[in-house]
């Protein structure tokens, strides 16, 4: 069996606790439904288990416990913070981690109903965490570029979801061609290289009394370009509220706005893409992301947050 096959169950986690955390392992364990890279169970009321699954190596859970607990005494809302670290063994030769558990449900199993709430609570988180790096934060790898580097990976999700954008393909097609050009043709960004999420989509962010109450997975933590974040002003919030978004963090000029946005459209596109992947029944594939990403993408093409766009 390969380390991608072992399965994961509530009986593995129980052990790998008594030999490890011995202290930790009579609190009751459930598994969380989702995960791909990584796969979570609930570890008693205040304590969720991190298991590298699918990931090929642990640098994104190693980021996550040498930078979380840097970052989340400054953060407003709550985040998921390493308390204790599981090594490779016998029994599982992959890493895994102890944290805290951030209450509510994941955004793409409910919805924001305070559209203002959340538009200001994103903003003040973006804005708590947009600090300037310092020079050991981690580089981005697979994201973080100016999009006109990513053009290929945009590329590629377009062509994959085109024919998911019903009747009106045609016009849809051309309508994020031409909020990507425009994401292309802004200038890159010129300032210190801040703290980036770089995930930011419904799966990584819970709501709680109808508006955000957590942030999660910070394994693409990097140092760059703000953009890959503020793109969650159209992806995470409900319609007329990227405005205000922009508005209360107050920092985005014109030229992020447009990266941003066209960051947006691409993210819109790869939930699309996991959707129909979902209902094609292949691995990894999220059906819920479909129609999540399709209302997003909705709200990138109408909300017209730069004047005269």
């Amino acid at each position: 069996m390969t380390d991608a096959e072992i399965e994961i169950t509530a009986d593995l986690v129980r052990d790998l606790l008594q030999e490890q955390h011995p202290d930790l392992a009579g609190l009751a364990v459930r598994e969380v439904a989702g995960g791909w890279g990584n796969q979570m169970w609930r570890l008693g009321d205040e304590l969720a288990v991190r298991m590298q699954r699918m990931d090929p190596t642990p640098e994104l859970q190693l980021k996550e416990r040498r930078w979380l607990p840097v970052l989340a005494p400054r953060l407003p809302l709550p985040v998921p913070t390493p308390v204790r670290f599981g090594e490779p063994s016998e029994r599982f030769p992959k890493h895994w981690t102890v944290m805290t558990w951030v209450p509510g449900a994941p955004l793409d199993h409910a919805s924001i109903s305070r559209g203002v709430h959340a538009a200001d609570t994103l903003a003040g988180f973006l804005r708590a965490l947009h600090v300037e790096a310092p020079a050991e934060a981690p580089i981005p790898t697979d994201r973080g570029a100016h999009p006109r580097n990513c053009t290929d990976g945009f590329e590629g999700f377009l062509a994959a979801v085109a024919v998911a954008l019903d009747g009106i393909a045609a016009d849809a097609v051309r309508a994020v061609r031409a909020v990507w050009s425009d994401a292309v043709a802004a200038p890159a960004w010129e300032g210190p290289a801040v703290w980036v999420h770089g995930d930011l989509h419904p799966a990584n962010v819970v709501v709680s009394d109808g508006t955000l109450a957590g942030i999660v997975d910070f394994g693409d933590l990097f140092a760059g370009d703000p953009a890959w974040d503020l793109a969650a002003a159209w992806v995470l919030l409900p319609d007329g509220t990227a405005s205000r978004f922009f508005d209360t963090y107050a920092r985005a000029d014109e030229a992020a706005i447009r990266r941003a946005r066209g960051l947006a459209a691409m993210k819109c596109l790869f939930l699309m893409l996991m959707g129909q992947n979902g209902d094609r029944g292949l691995p990894g594939g999220k059906p819920n992301w479909g129609p999540v990403g399709r209302a997003a993408l909705d709200r990138v093409l109408k909300d017209r947050v730069l004047r005269g766009d």
